[in-house]
């Protein structure tokens, strides 16, 4: 009989997921575009954080070093949420949830890259595994879509990249404090960034000092505290009572979840060939075979629990 404490973790962890899928909802409701988006999002995140005495405490406490490369980090964080938050503006929810499950493919061949561990070639196998998903998936939208699935697509590469960062820095902070860092130090490169936005990519540019209207206050502050600082502290207490090989193949569910909330709320159906949700299906089927292939593995750090719309806790 399975023990009530895995039983309710495994509810946890579920709804966790299920919120983290509203993050692509939220962001479709959010009227601003993809750079001030993400600013609020992570300036409330930040501000929440900071009314912890415990974050700056463990901020005194971690040598500089460990700050700077958090930060660095938090940067790429920033440059993950703006290219997802700016797929769904550019595509649509459903397609950005998609793109983002190529983040465990990616993290499978970016990861020996970086930590100089043995390379897989099973890895390379199911990565090719999911080409016939990904050319469905572009080949099941609109053409007007193609600049949300590049969005999507660089948000997932950046997800493999951060998270493989953020392993290689295992232990080297409390989480909340990390996440705190990470976040913070992104909200300073979006600002740093806005001036050239226009510049770079109009499409995701957006005054950031204009405060958003009443309803986006509302969208902003339920994205930032109840699908992101939520589930973060929930999955800190479930993953007390789940192996990090079971939350992750429940993790890989955030995806199914978000389509299936965008095509209750928003219809999306309408707008997709069933091409796509047979990619969807391709790319779904290899990144839970991955998960199973690999087998049980150590969790890594827990603070990207709080700082991706993809949760690698089994990498």
């Amino acid at each position: 009989m399975r023990n009530p404490d895995t039983t309710r973790a495994l509810w946890q962890i579920h709804f966790c997921v299920l919120l983290w899928g509203f993050t692509a909802i939220l962001g479709k409701l959010i009227t601003l575009p993809a750079l001030p988006l993400v600013w609020w999002r992570m300036l409330i995140v930040v501000a929440a954080l900071a009314l912890l005495p415990k974050v700056w405490r463990g901020l005194r406490a971690m040598p500089a070093r460990s700050r700077w490369a958090y930060a660095g980090i938090g940067a790429l964080v920033a440059l993950h949420w703006l290219t997802f938050y700016g797929a769904i503006k550019l595509a649509n929810a459903s397609v950005a949830a998609t793109c983002i499950a190529f983040a465990t493919p990616m993290t499978a061949l970016i990861e020996p890259l970086l930590t100089r561990q043995k390379f897989q070639p099973r890895d390379l196998l199911l990565g090719l595994a999911s080409l016939p998903g990904i050319w469905l998936v572009v080949g099941g939208v609109p053409a007007g879509m193609h600049a949300g699935i590049v969005a999507g697509v660089a948000s997932a590469a950046l997800v493999a990249l951060f998270g493989t960062l953020n392993k290689r820095m295992v232990d080297g902070g409390d989480p909340l404090t990390v996440t705190a860092l990470e976040l913070g130090a992104g909200t300073l490169m979006l600002t740093l960034l806005a001036p050239l936005m226009p510049l770079l990519v109009p499409a995701f540019s957006g005054p950031l000092l204009v405060l958003p209207s009443t309803t986006d206050t509302l969208w902003l502050v339920l994205l930032a505290l109840a699908c992101t600082l939520l589930p973060f502290a929930l999955c800190l207490v479930a993953l007390r009572h789940l192996s990090a090989f079971t939350a992750q193949l429940s993790v890989n569910l955030e995806p199914v979840y978000a389509i299936v909330l965008a095509a209750v709320l928003f219809n999306e159906q309408q707008e997709l060939s069933p091409r796509f949700y047979l990619g969807v299906a391709i790319i779904l089927g290899v990144v839970f075979a991955q998960g199973l292939l690999a087998g049980r593995r150590q969790p890594a750090h827990v603070e990207q629990v709080g700082v991706s719309e993809s949760h690698h806790l089994a990498d």
